[in-house]
């Protein structure tokens, strides 16, 4: 098959780690909100859904054209060669969304949809009885804004953040894409120790050590375009060739994960064991006024630690965050990076970040503080990652 128009989705905010990741993996891409696109051959396919560490999902486009009518947008589906990208008994389920524009139903245009989309692969493959879609599942989307419709297949399956890992977690989760952007977002290298003193249920470290010895996110995991006949099997032995043969598991780590609460570090215990990463990461059971750090190295701080949303948790947040400055204080090399939501962060920290980000963890706005230490360069999202 000739090239194909994919699009990586990113959540709000991280489209230029998405964009900088595919650029490392060799694509020309162009940045929009919510979404990065570039063109290239199916083994993008499997290459992408192994690798990319912050995208939420990896979609084909199949069209994308203006349509203002049901009439248009059918037979404009219609046109679309679906027969290239579904088999005769392949599943296709149709979701949709619409905003500002004059096709506002949304059942109406899934349904439009899906009967074009059937007419088109009754002619084409000769069938005159209806459609047993037992086959391989391809996730379709008919997305309008502005009465600019995008119709994609998704690739992935599960989102990208189900690396496989998690056996258990806690009561907000952060999701394995924001978890790896947050690291990504620093200038940390595998050879500099890291620590997360609000390690929950380990996500960051555990991504930390993935990045820090170049092991692909999806490597033990399944993704739907795996069961399509147009994405050539070569290509998925290649893709998981080329992660085995860029793994260093030789590279020594200084990971360390911490939380006051000791189920958690339970937690984190069998979610790193799980990931194949049991050895490579320390994890202790403590509050963050008993941290201690070594003098004679420089490193970071990467943590996503408790907001303070809960009535009667401010207090101990606020106090959390204060211990953690007057640690800090002491060790002017390290840099620090935390993303809460509390918004007089930097009054309990006690100094004002060198750099805020704005991310959304889930549906909380929050901010992404950064204290540089004194070795460290500024990062634009230019980090590496593969």
């Amino acid at each position: 098959m000739k090239n194909i128009r994919l699009l990586a989705t990113a959540a709000m905010g991280l489209e230029s780690i998405v964009a900088h990741e595919l650029r490392q993996l060799g694509y020309e891409v162009e940045v929009e909100n919510g979404k990065v696109l570039f063109t290239a051959s199916p083994a993008a396919i499997p290459r992408c859904n192994l690798w990319l560490r912050s995208a939420d999902r990896l979609k084909v486009v199949v069209g994308d054209f203006k349509a203002t009518s049901f009439d248009e947008l059918f037979e404009k589906t219609k046109s679309l060669p679906w027969e290239r990208f579904i088999e005769e008994d392949g599943a296709f389920p149709v979701s949709g969304k619409s905003h500002k524009s004059k096709l506002y139903s949304v059942p109406d245009c899934q349904a439009i949809v899906k009967k074009a989309m059937v007419d088109r692969l009754k002619n084409k493959h000769g069938i005159a009885h209806r459609l047993v879609e037992t086959g391989a599942r391809s996730k379709i989307e008919v997305a309008i804004l502005k009465d600019h419709v995008t119709i994609t297949m998704d690739t992935s399956g599960d989102g990208l953040h189900k690396r496989g890992y998690r056996v258990g977690q806690g009561d907000a989760p952060l999701k394995e894409t924001l978890a790896a952007s947050l690291v990504l977002l620093t200038n940390w290298r595998p050879d500099e120790p890291l620590i997360d003193p609000f390690c929950g249920s380990g996500t960051i470290p555990i991504e930390a050590a993935m990045i820090g010895q170049k092991i692909a996110p999806g490597f033990n995991r399944e993704f739907d375009a795996e069961e399509w006949g147009w994405v050539s099997q070569k290509y998925w032995d290649q893709a998981f060739e080329e992660a085995e043969d860029v793994a260093d598991y030789d590279q020594a780590l200084s990971i360390i994960g911490s939380d006051i609460d000791h189920k958690m570090v339970e937690v984190s215990q069998k979610n790193a064991m799980e990931a194949g990463l049991a050895d490579l990461i320390s994890w202790k059971q403590m509050q963050v006024s008993d941290m201690r750090i070594d003098h004679e190295v420089n490193g970071y701080i990467v943590s996503n630690p408790p907001y303070g949303e809960r009535i009667g948790d401010k207090d101990a947040v606020a106090k959390a965050y204060k211990d953690l400055g007057k640690t800090m204080a002491q060790h002017p090399s390290w840099s620090v990076y935390m993303l809460t939501s509390m918004k007089s962060f930097e009054e309990q920290y006690g100094e004002k970040a060198t750099r805020k980000r704005k991310l959304f963890n889930g549906f909380i706005e929050t901010d992404y503080y950064q204290y540089f230490g004194k070795k460290e360069k500024m990062c634009s999202g230019k980090c590496s990652t593969h």
